[in-house]
């Protein structure tokens, strides 16, 4: 699985590393699109204003993700 991020109009593909799903615990199946619901919500933060996710890391607005 790979992270859509929006950085400076471009988008870019961020691999999900084990330190990015750190302290998530999965006690039943779940499909790849609510893992990356699951993610969204731990590494972003809603800006109501702008109506965006943005990285809680800086590194740009949280577009979606590609499931492999």
């Amino acid at each position: 699985m790979e992270l859509i991020i929006l950085n400076d109009g471009m988008y870019h593909l961020i691999p999900v590393t084990k330190q990015m799903i750190a302290g998530i615990e999965i006690i039943t199946e779940i499909n790849c699109s609510d893992f990356c619901e699951i993610l969204r919500l731990k590494l972003t933060t809603y800006a109501k204003s702008l109506n965006i996710h943005m990285m809680n890391d800086g590194s740009g607005d949280f577009y979606g993700c590609i499931c492999k």
